[in-house]
């Protein structure tokens, strides 16, 4: 499912993604790999490459992940029309298992050498070049969390799907279908645009947009209420780790007249922070206070706040949340 980007009237704000050149955190794989072919006459070469360019597990796992975002365009025709479920028969667990690994077959190559797909596509190549490469690699199915509808949904769906891949020992979170664009709503299309923030996400990040099927990860619960009712974070608050302390739910009960206090760790009084109005006109924060390597602030619940309030800083959307009038 791909991450929609909003636009605003107010400097046309760049809520969701930046592009290529500009990343901070564009790695000297991402500088190889953007030298690399567009396209490849089949998967095993691709993967002979990178296992020649790359020696540790880590740079070819982010190798793999790079040349995809890069290469790899999200098909938005076929996430708004899917195909019809292919169906089939088969007479025995060995011929199910064999038509099973033929259609995953079809969709890899599919997505690789028309150089479209939606998340099912993404997650199957991925998975196909990191084993090619030695490395064990998973797709995971879920929820994903992308609009401020999402925030307070009563119920997970199963709409999207993503990598763990095994680097030095440690289950490594990936989402390349997140990874290469997104779809803009102003201009009606898919914009392609590099983001390496789906590498190897912090999973306190990743699962507040993600849930998984399992409703588990590694064995762990992960909490089905704090994915359906936490607030909806955006990339640039995983790329600066700026973490929610304050308030910890997306859904805020409020009275007419009520101070809404937030706070916001690693940022200062050197930020700009501000807010939207019903109106999507900007409402700057006042008087914030440095606490604890963080910034908390107030904002006023009245009748000029809309029914969802995003925060920003520096011109680009970090949390939002749902406001209730009591």
């Amino acid at each position: 499912m791909p991450q929609k980007k909003i636009s605003f009237l107010f400097l046309l704000l760049n809520i969701i993604f930046f592009n290529f050149a500009a990343a901070q955190k564009v790695s000297e794989v991402d500088k190889i790999i953007a030298k690399y072919p567009k396209s490849f006459t089949t998967t095993e070469q691709l993967a002979e490459r990178i296992e020649k360019d790359f020696d540790s597990d880590a740079e070819r796992a982010r190798a793999i992940y790079t040349w995809i975002a890069l290469n790899i365009k999200y098909d938005y025709n076929s996430f708004l029309n899917p195909p019809k479920v292919q169906g089939f028969r088969y007479s025995s667990e060995a011929e199910k298992q064999r038509k099973i690994k033929q259609l995953n077959d079809n969709l890899i190559q599919k997505a690789f050498t028309s150089q479209k797909a939606v998340c099912e596509g993404f997650t199957a190549l991925y998975q196909h070049l990191a084993e090619s490469v030695g490395l064990k690699c998973e797709i995971i199915r879920g929820d994903s969390k992308t609009n401020l509808r999402d925030i307070g949904r009563k119920t997970t769906l199963s709409n999207h799907a993503w990598n763990i891949v095994l680097v030095d020992r440690k289950w490594r979170l990936i989402d390349v279908t997140w990874g290469q664009g997104y779809y803009d709503s102003r201009k009606g299309r898919m914009v392609n645009d590099f983001n390496p923030v789906y590498f190897d996400t912090d999973p306190e990040y990743f699962f507040a947009k993600h849930y998984p099927d399992s409703g588990t990860f590694l064995g762990g619960r992960i909490s089905k209420s704090d994915f359906l009712n936490g607030p909806l974070i955006y990339n640039k608050t995983i790329e600066n780790d700026y973490k929610i302390k304050t308030p910890n739910s997306g859904i805020i009960e409020a009275k007419s007249g009520d101070k809404i206090t937030i706070e916001i760790k690693n940022v200062s009084k050197s930020n700009q922070v501000f807010y939207l109005n019903k109106k999507n006109q900007p409402v700057k924060v006042l008087n914030p206070k440095e606490k604890r390597g963080g910034l908390e602030f107030q904002i006023l619940a009245d009748k000029n706040i809309g029914e969802y309030v995003t925060i920003f800083i520096d011109t680009e959307s970090i949390v939002s949340f749902k406001i209730v009038f009591k």
